[in-house]
């Protein structure tokens, strides 16, 4: 079969070049006793979880070490030192911006020369598949999807927070179709309409961004039947969703009303209970004329007025002939009657 030979010429190209690289590495070491910088070093980030990895360079004395930094505040930062493991966590990074890494290889005192490394996290992460959930509504699909979740940031931030020319790509077709149809939308639903009934259908979902024309990853696909029923028309479901509006107003302000009028009637009876008027009373106020003469029939309080307490007293004369009679002066004062002879001792 001619298909034979290829298959097996690629691990044969790859034993090659690693047997290359573990006899380049016997002769440095032999030749300059240095120890061998790590090989393949490349940055693996999805959705901003950043692993800087590497493959550990062929080293016949011993096993080897590793250290990784990156150019903080004018100096390297270490974030793996000593570690025996091929990759190193960079999720910290910054979102914005180059960072310069580098990784060494390390064997006691001695160690290699460092592999550097540029990486800007905002333009160099993968963006990853949306999470995707498909409903059925009679002959249409209901298509909901949200952007992929970021590690060590709050839950509710995702990729489409950094990127603002975010969209999605909606694909779907029939099952067993090599017929796809893609749609692009900026909210994070689409109605897939006007499908044929009691088909199955196919969609998956991924992020796109428009001003790096750059592509995430597909979602697994999700597969639905849709329903034979036909969905209502759109009128029809407005109307419904009004009136069932209104009804709620209508009953709302025939309760608010309810208690309003229960309200009054409380608070009428608590204070109209023994304050009544007496009967003739209300009957002198009803009439308009008696109210003037109620509130004419009291004089208006001067305080400039000033009164004396005065006391009279009379007597009467000896011979009794007269009659006894009050005589007050201007003044206020008490004086004898005229024709009157005091009596003498």
């Amino acid at each position: 079969m001619p298909a034979a030979p290829s298959a097996l010429g690629a691990p044969r190209a790859g034993m090659a070049r690693s047997l290359r690289s573990w006899l380049g590495s016997c002769l440095l070491v032999s030749a300059l006793g240095m120890v061998p910088p790590p090989e393949n070093v490349r940055m693996n980030s999805v959705n901003f979880k950043n692993i800087l990895e590497w493959e550990s360079p062929a080293f016949p004395e011993g096993n080897l070490t590793f250290t990784a930094q990156y150019f903080s505040y004018r100096k390297f930062q270490d974030v793996c030192t000593g570690t025996a493991l091929t990759q190193c966590d960079f999720s910290r990074l910054s979102k914005y911006g180059n960072h310069t890494l580098r990784v060494r290889a390390e064997r006691a005192d001695e160690h290699s020369q460092w592999v550097t490394l540029i990486f800007c996290p905002v333009d160099d992460t993968a963006i990853g598949p949306p999470r995707v959930h498909v409903g059925v509504v009679a002959n249409s699909l209901q298509v909901r999807f949200s952007a992929p979740g970021i590690e060590m940031e709050p839950g509710t931030w995702t990729m489409r927070t950094f990127y603002d020319s975010w969209v999605y790509h909606v694909q779907y077709w029939k099952n067993g179709s090599d017929d796809t149809h893609t749609v692009a939308c900026q909210r994070d639903f689409e109605v897939l309409r006007s499908l044929e009934p009691l088909t199955t259908y196919c969609v998956r979902v991924q992020g796109f961004l428009r001003d790096q024309n750059k592509s995430g990853e597909w979602s697994e696909p999700v597969c639905q039947q849709t329903s034979g029923a036909e969905a209502a028309p759109s009128w029809i479901v407005v109307a419904a969703v009004l009136g069932a509006a209104v009804c709620a107003t209508c009953l709302v302000l025939l309760g608010c009303s309810a208690l309003l009028w229960c309200v009054y009637r409380k608070t009428r009876r608590v204070f109209s209970r023994g304050n009544a008027l007496p009967q003739h009373l209300k009957e002198f106020l009803s009439q308009p004329h008696r109210h003037r003469l109620l509130f004419a029939s009291f004089p208006c309080p001067d305080d400039s007025e000033v009164f004396d307490k005065l006391s009279v007293v009379a007597e009467l004369p000896r011979g009794g002939g007269g009659s006894g009679q009050d005589a007050v002066g201007d003044t206020g004062s008490l004086g004898p009657p005229a024709g009157w002879d005091p009596p003498t001792t």
